[in-house]
């Protein structure tokens, strides 16, 4: 199957089906029950490896067009993900249209379960953006094509604080090819977005003598930070791009690196956890690239959660599932490598890398 490079995925003239053929995408699947008030998508992306295995997120929208074009983003991204960690999955990814904190039901969470299992193991589903432990409780109450359940129940739990180590290795990767030392000491990081990934990457960044500025639009979040983290410096959203920084971390939602920011931000680095950061792949990518920064690519580094709920489908091992996730240290360098080789935005390097990959399985399995 066909791995399309991303440039535009919104095209209104027809948001669906040219979509899915700008992406490669195979099959999206729309859940409506008005019972419940469950409104879903999920975008299977590619599964020339196995599964599409990828989280689900519950947002409030503006409109569908927006959630449409997010989950086949998002989607798209779990293919690469999945294929430059060495994992046999394919991409995946679902959005809950709806305000986590006033709509989510146990009943939603179960109803869209049966969505999950209505695909027969060709989606797996797991904890993103808006969604909880207990609510991957719910979502196994009704298929067994779920990750990321609780412990108690066989699970690996959160994967967040795995996450968050993959991008702090991906981060210290780029320190290491930006300045020739993978040290964060003293370096001015600003992490936008303190939710559970976030969080956990200011732990170890606080452990590294880092200077940490964070931004976030829920105050219970800053203050969780704060509360443990005194000396960590709470910035306004509106301030994010304009503090002065070494690295910019962005942990919450994407398409924050575009023309907008990129004519602000004096990072150095850029290294997060959120999906999607660059607003425009093409554009924004050569964009980083002419302007020095070293830019970290998103699904490369963030994999530390995928990389989790993997080990769980073959029997959860955290010892070994951290040691793969350490390993986004090497293959961050090694992006960076082919990027200085081939002259090319280290995005298009580690894409290059991916599709190097499902294609060399995709000929194994015609027989080539």
């Amino acid at each position: 199957m066909e791995v399309k490079s991303y440039n535009n995925a919104n095209d209104t003239d027809n948001p669906v089906i040219q979509q899915m053929l700008n992406l490669g995408h195979e099959q999206i699947v729309f859940c409506n029950d008005s019972a419940t008030g469950l409104k879903a998508i999920i975008g299977i992306h590619n599964t020339v490896l196995g599964p599409a295995l990828g989280g689900t997120r519950m947002w409030s929208y503006k409109n569908e067009l927006e959630a449409l074009n997010d989950v086949l983003r998002l989607s798209r991204g779990m293919t690469y993900k999945s294929a430059i960690s060495g994992l046999n999955l394919g991409g995946g990814k679902a959005i809950i249209i709806g305000d986590a904190r006033s709509i989510k039901s146990e009943a939603l969470m179960r109803r869209f379960g049966r969505f999950v299992d209505s695909l027969s193991g060709k989606y797996i589903t797991a904890e993103d953006v808006g969604m909880t432990t207990r609510d991957m409780e719910y979502i196994h109450m009704e298929t067994k094509h779920v990750v990321g359940i609780p412990e108690s129940l066989g699970g690996s739990g959160d994967p967040s604080p795995v996450t968050a180590y993959g991008v702090y290795m991906g981060m210290k990767a780029a320190a290491k090819k930006q300045y020739g030392s993978d040290s964060l000491e003293g370096k001015r990081i600003v992490v936008q977005g303190a939710g559970n990934v976030g969080r956990n990457l200011i732990d170890s960044l606080v452990k590294e003598g880092a200077h940490i500025f964070i931004a976030d639009m829920y105050e219970d979040n800053l203050k969780k930070v704060t509360d443990k983290h005194p000396h960590v410096n709470v910035i306004d959203i509106d301030a994010v791009y304009t503090t002065p920084m070494d690295i910019y971390a962005p942990c919450a939602l994407g398409a924050t690196v575009n023309d907008d920011t990129l004519s602000k931000l004096s990072a150095q680095i850029i290294a997060g956890a959120a999906n999607n950061q660059l607003a425009n792949e093409k554009i924004h990518g050569e964009a980083v690239k002419q302007k020095g920064i070293v830019f970290a690519p998103d699904y490369v580094i963030n994999a530390g959660g995928i990389i989790n709920c993997f080990s769980e489908l073959e029997g959860y091992n955290r010892e070994r599932a951290m040691a793969q996730t350490e390993n986004i240290y090497n293959t961050t360098l090694e992006i960076f490598r082919v990027a200085d080789e081939e002259n090319i935005p280290t995005y298009l390097a580690a894409n290059r890398m991916a599709e190097r990959r499902i294609e060399s399985i995709a000929n194994v399995h015609r027989g080539f």
